[in-house]
């Protein structure tokens, strides 16, 4: 169905309903990313506006399939739940901002991206402090990363950033979109090997974390740090090239 307008009453009814699985799917992959006292139902009452906004804005004449726009409004709107509970406390945040300092800097020093003991030594803590470290903070990435986003791409998400690089040729496409996209592209190309890995089966493939670690053959903590990292450096690398 082709709509100049919103869809019709009883079609935005359907759409819901036929894709209402989507909030679970997405709520069970994104459960290991929110804070403890974030449980499934905040998550799922978040998803169930993202659906609705989804059915509610969605115009099929943008040559996109509506699952993939309403996974990126079920995101988004979780994401933004997160904001308004105010989980990220100061002190993780000043972790967060710690990192990525070390690791801008380290990088400019050695001309090369720092590996995770390297980065410990420079920051005066243990290799295992670090990766504690990290852990705590991963529930930051990609709200942090969607908030530098925010001041150069209209409002558009992190993942619905790293979805354009795969849409080749779309008709009336803005240059700065094109821009925005090759930019995120050279940074992830940056990003160590395991990283890129992660990145690419956790957003591209969408698989779950467990399934991540049964491929890379480590545990779902390192895949979870190694996917916090990443998230970490892309978040500094845009900062710096933003502003």
């Amino acid at each position: 169905m082709i709509y100049n307008q919103p869809p019709p009453g009883d079609d935005i009814s359907r759409l819901i309903k036929d894709n209402l699985y989507l909030v679970d799917i997405l709520v069970g992959r994104m459960v290991t990313q929110v804070p403890s006292f974030m449980d499934k139902d905040d998550m799922k009452s978040a998803g169930m506006v993202g659906l609705l906004d989804a059915s509610n804005k969605f115009d099929p004449t943008k040559n996109i399939l509506f699952k993939t726009f309403a996974e990126y409004r079920i995101r988004g709107a979780i994401l933004d739940e997160m904001r308004k509970l105010d989980w990220f406390s100061r002190s993780l945040r000043d972790k967060q901002n710690r990192i990525g300092k070390t690791l801008a800097s380290l990088e400019l020093k050695l001309g090369r991206d720092p590996d995770d003991a390297e980065v410990a030594a420079e920051m005066q803590i243990s290799l295992d402090e670090y990766r504690t470290m990290l852990g705590q903070v991963s529930h930051l990435g990609c709200v942090s990363l969607n908030e530098t986003l925010d001041h150069s791409s209209e409002g558009r998400s992190f993942l619905e950033t790293l979805a354009n690089q795969r849409a080749d040729n779309i008709p009336g496409k803005r240059i700065e979109d094109l821009e925005l996209t090759k930019r995120i592209g050279d940074i992830l190309g940056q990003l160590s090997k395991k990283e890129r890995l992660v990145i690419s089966l956790y957003y591209y493939e969408e698989l779950a974390q467990k399934e991540i670690a049964e491929i890379l053959e480590l545990s779902e903590g390192r895949v979870s740090q190694l996917h916090s990292q990443a998230l970490i450096k892309l978040r500094t690398k845009m900062d710096s090239t933003l502003y």
